[in-house]
């Protein structure tokens, strides 16, 4: 049985009425994944914008396994200090991570974020030393089109990203860094500048989709 833990911030945890895109990734593997498989993780819940917390299971589709570690406002800085005790518990076999925005919008900058995803990974690792990681940069969003200060910061920390992921990957707990999913546009693949709709839930999930197959031959590459 794989084991994927999805870990992240609003965007993975997704809202009150949405599949998310854990959902869509769900529905591809089921699909194109010949190995048993299931998503795991301490939380299980959406973004209630109404109540203004992590209280709502209306997903679109409640059928699926629906186990993750992700929160509304949180970042590789909230992160960390729990994915140890994440991953022993649930014994995750990969993470699917997709983290940065809050961090560099609120509290950290560019070298600080870096930090956090080095201890990150190392927490991980002493949890369950075989595990797998899959690492999506800071995508396109509506405050990088209009803070150009923000913008440098993204545009940093990612190259710090892709810097570290192939300084840390090793043979026996691989990373692997996806591409910002192909042909994101925050007017069309998001309902604010920031969250996705249904075209982004499916772009975002297809770039986990395709970086796993094309390193590790996991499932087939991406369709609708």
């Amino acid at each position: 049985m794989l084991r994927f833990m999805p870990v992240g911030d609003s965007m993975t945890i997704g809202s009150a009425g949405e599949h998310t895109w854990r959902y869509r990734l769900w529905r591809h593997l089921c699909e194109t994944y010949g190995g048993p498989f299931t998503f795991v993780g301490p939380r299980e819940t959406l973004y209630d914008q109404q109540a203004g917390a992590p209280t709502s299971l209306a997903y679109a589709e409640p059928g699926f396994p629906r186990g993750h570690l992700a929160g509304w406002g949180e970042g590789w800085l909230h992160m960390t200090p729990l994915i140890g005790e994440a991953v022993r518990a649930h014994r995750a076999d990969v993470l699917l991570v997709s983290l940065g925005l809050i961090d560099l919008g609120f509290y950290t900058n560019a070298e600080q974020t870096t930090e956090n995803v080095r201890a990150f990974v190392a927490a991980a690792r002493e949890a369950r030393p075989r595990i797998r990681m899959v690492l999506l940069p800071v995508i396109p969003n509506v405050r990088a089109a209009s803070d150009a200060p923000f913008a440098e910061q993204v545009e940093r920390f990612n190259d710090l990203l892709a810097k570290t992921v192939a300084d840390l990957d090793e043979a026996r707990s691989p990373l692997l860094l996806t591409s910002v999913p192909e042909h994101w546009d925050i007017h069309t693949d998001t309902y604010d500048g920031t969250h996705p709709n249904a075209s982004g839930e499916h772009r975002i999930a297809g770039a986990f989709a395709e970086a796993m197959w094309e390193a590790w031959g996991v499932g087939q590459p991406y369709g609708d």
